[in-house]
């Protein structure tokens, strides 16, 4: 038996009509919002993109053996494998572990409300609309707050005492070089850290909690029975960031590594795993430039989409006396906003392109302008001739 209740309310052609004015109001500040966003994204690739170009041409690839201070203040590349004077451990748990980074991720076995709606246009603008909340227990990394379920008797989470943490080195060494945490948070290639049963001694003696404990699939469960989860249980997992070889490019401060600062505006910090030559992060970072652009004008485009459904939706709104009309409108008001959004969007991203980038620009619409002129004349010359007169017989 599913444990769910639904719950039906109904809103007049008035209520709606009111509430797609201030929707209006949304609308058109999330358009103005849309139209800055594009804008600046425009500016922020190109400031980027420079300050790629900059740094590339300027980066030097040095040694790790040796600090050499002639390179200080300069954007250098450098390669090597990272040492730690210390080790990781969480002391709740009593893990110990080598590497640059341990990540604790916790999980509680929890009530999660989830709703569903269907809305029914009604015969005289009204609409009624019919929500279904469901409850089920889920595991879930971060505490849900059951005080704000819609039903939140016999669904009540307990406090979730234990939480997610990071354990990181405060510094390390990369040959004669010193990594402190903005290179070091910068370092990526987590992977899961699998618990062993022979771990299990020192994880329960370091443990001081009264609820039963044992490792499962690798990772701690906190709980009686770990094939039957009851509410309140634990799941706590672990991933490491290994010793290895890394590639920096930064600023060189004495033997330490800061964000060189671009006359083109960004600050250059770039750190991969393993031995990568600074041509190819250079060529990622221009990639990932790259693909963020588009990303943010794809999501700037559908959120203008959105902005101008918003300000057309009283339209179907006011036609919703009857049913059909108001579904017929939303249709083509849809498709209009669309349209606008593609001719604002576009609109904005070109302005912007003068802006940030004039030269490349007009050389852009010259070339446009000379190839639409080019098929224009090819046209022209490829039309039939006019046939000639045929020549008058004298009577």
């Amino acid at each position: 038996m599913s444990d769910s209740f639904r719950e039906v309310t109904d809103v007049s052609w008035f209520g709606r009509i009111k509430r797609a004015v201030g929707g209006v109001v949304f609308g058109l500040l999330l358009i103005v919002l849309m139209v800055i966003g594009l804008f600046w994204n425009e500016g922020r690739a190109v400031q980027t993109a420079r300050s790629l170009a900059e740094g590339s041409g300027a980066v030097v690839s040095v040694n790790a053996d040796s600090v050499d201070a002639a390179n200080d203040g300069k954007l250098v590349h450098v390669s090597g494998p990272v040492k730690a004077d210390s080790g990781l451990s969480d002391p709740d748990f009593g893990i110990a572990a080598q590497g640059l980074r341990l990540s604790r991720s916790v999980e509680m076995y929890q009530w999660k409300e989830e709703s569903k709606s269907e809305t029914t246009k009604k015969l005289g603008g009204g609409e009624e609309t019919v929500t279904t909340y469901s409850y089920s227990r889920v595991w879930d990394d971060s505490q849900i707050d059951s005080s704000d379920f819609k039903k939140p008797d016999g669904h009540q989470n307990p406090p979730m005492a234990i939480h997610s943490r990071t354990f990181q080195i405060p510094q390390g060494k990369l040959g004669a070089f010193d990594l402190d945490k903005p290179v070091i948070d910068r370092v990526g290639g987590d992977k899961e850290y699998a618990l062993s049963s022979g771990q299990s001694a020192a994880i329960k003696a370091a443990y001081t909690g009264t609820t039963p404990l044992s490792i499962a699939d690798g990772r701690i469960y906190l709980g009686a029975d770990n094939t039957t989860p009851a509410l309140g249980d634990y799941r706590i997992g672990y991933e490491l960031a290994s010793l290895g070889e890394i590639s920096i490019v930064g600023r060189q401060a004495g033997s330490r590594f800061e964000a060189y600062q671009t006359q083109a505006g960004d600050a250059l910090l770039m750190v991969d795993m393993g031995n990568v030559p600074a041509d190819k992060m250079f060529a990622e970072a221009v990639s990932a430039n790259t693909l963020i652009t588009w990303l943010l004008r794809g999501a700037g485009l559908l959120l203008l989409t959105i902005g101008f459904a918003l300000f057309l939706s009283p339209i179907g709104v006011i036609l919703d006396v009857i049913p059909f009309l108001g579904s017929m409108a939303r249709m083509g008001t849809g498709i209009i906003a669309f349209f606008l959004a593609i001719l604002v969007g576009m609109t904005t991203i070109a302005i912007a392109w003068f802006w940030y980038r004039p030269v490349l620009a007009a050389g852009i619409l010259a070339a446009g302008v000379i190839a639409a002129a080019a098929v224009y004349n090819l046209g022209r010359s490829r039309k039939p001739a006019a046939p000639a007169a045929a020549p008058s017989v004298a009577a």
